[in-house]
């Protein structure tokens, strides 16, 4: 067998087994687009977690190359894809070297960095000249033994960069990353459907916590843990204890589903409409906005999605204070501001603190595409956040004092 040296895991014997989960976010960006596509598998086996999830998320129209990995026969290979039916033999194509494979709309290392630096810009390198335009390289690297590749990868990460995720649920823990070299096109955005995140752990099907919660939750029963040890005999300790589970359901993160209409604006956040207006911000552009703006309880989901299938293009924090959020001076607190080029003009996302939030996550790198009702961030505690469309191009449907549902309600459309 030739396997191209430029893509050889450097050191065997510090190999890192990729689980299931960190193989499903591997393969995210491939299962998230919904037209026709072409994608590239580097360095695969047949006991794959990867290659098993790449196979699962092809669609009816798309292909999939896979290059073998160096101590694996393109025969062996052949004859495990053959094994799995005519579906998935008429889709998957077994290549002896990754000199054979053509342009794709993904392309994905199926075995973790575990070398250099300069290993990993090497092998980088040699996997770029098959992305197609637009397209992402998904890679993943051990976080506890491989900074060297780890820096690199980071350092890709600036250029059109789509984002990366801890998958601490793989023995070692990974990072993986997802890179775009040449940028992408805002209508791209429009043929996504929301990205798997593992920052969301499920609890069930239908609910997951955010890994905000889990590490809130840890916190607070390691306190609990602690307050006993130095009073054993007081019961102190159950205060943080009691503490943990509420906690925990703040991050509470519901599946949602999302209107598969393409005129259908979304809520990006569960609460209360407070206002509807028309006003212009000259740091979004010219002409007029129509503002949503959502008052989130304490008791709300604080999980922010994307209200419509748009490109991260500039994203900035304005430093203010911290006033109640449903009061009208809130406009002026701490905000982060999330701005998405659209097919139908700007789109803008604030997520604004409040008198007991006074933390916003924001998890869209400039240049990512993000579909309609995608997770991107999340606000601690009670805040607001504010929609701001196109006047011109989008007729409200909702009003003050109705309830809105993140992802799920529908709050303007397209004209």
């Amino acid at each position: 067998m030739t396997q191209s040296p430029a893509v050889r895991t450097p050191d065997r014997s510090g190999s890192v087994r990729l689980g299931e989960r960190a193989a499903r976010t591997l393969v995210s960006e491939l299962a998230r687009i919904n037209d026709p596509k072409a994608a590239l598998l580097v360095g695969a086996a047949p006991e794959s977690a990867v290659l098993a999830a790449a196979i699962e998320a092809l669609l009816p129209g798309d292909t999939l190359t896979v290059v073998p990995a160096e101590r694996v026969s393109a025969t062996t290979l052949r004859e495990h894809v053959t094994a799995q039916g005519r579906w998935v033999a008429e889709r998957v194509r077994v290549v002896d070297s990754l000199a054979e494979a053509e342009a794709a709309a993904v392309v994905i290392a199926a075995e973790a960095f575990t070398g250099t630096a300069e290993e990993a810009r090497t092998t980088i390198g040699a996997l770029t000249k098959y992305l197609a335009d637009g397209a992402v390289l998904s890679v993943a690297t051990a976080v506890a033994r491989t900074a060297g590749a780890a820096a690199e990868l980071d350092r890709q990460g600036v250029l059109y960069g789509v984002g990366n995720d801890l998958v601490l649920r793989n023995n070692p823990p990974v990072r993986v990353y997802r890179l775009r070299f040449t940028p992408a096109e805002a209508a791209a955005a429009e043929q996504l459907a929301p990205a798997y995140r593992p920052s969301s752990v499920p609890l069930s099907r239908d609910m997951h916590i955010d890994s905000n919660g889990v590490a809130a939750a840890g916190i607070a029963l390691g306190l609990a843990a602690l307050t006993r040890l130095a009073r054993p005999k007081s019961k102190l300790w159950l205060l943080p204890a009691l503490a943990a589970a509420p906690v925990a359901a703040f991050f509470r993160d519901p599946e949602r589903d999302v209107p598969e209409d393409p005129s259908a604006v979304v809520a990006a956040a569960d609460g209360q409409v407070l206002s509807v207006q028309r006003l212009t911000d000259e740091r979004f552009g010219d002409g007029e906005f129509l503002r949503v703006a959502v008052f989130l309880s304490v008791l709300d989901v604080h999980v922010n999605r994307s209200p419509v299938a748009g490109k991260v293009v500039d994203y900035f924090v304005a430093d203010g204070g911290f006033v109640n959020a449903m009061k009208p001076d809130a406009e002026h607190n701490v905000a982060a501001y999330t701005v998405l080029d659209t097919t139908h003009g700007t789109v803008v996302v604030a997520q604004r603190t409040g008198l007991i939030a006074r933390r916003i996550v924001q998890r869209a790198p400039i240049g990512a595409l993000l579909a309609r009702g995608e997770r991107f961030g999340l606000i601690r505690f009670g805040s607001r956040t504010d929609v701001y469309l196109p006047a011109e191009a989008a007729e409200p449907l909702v009003g003050p004092g109705d309830k809105v549902i993140g992802g799920s309600t529908v709050i303007a459309r397209w004209r």
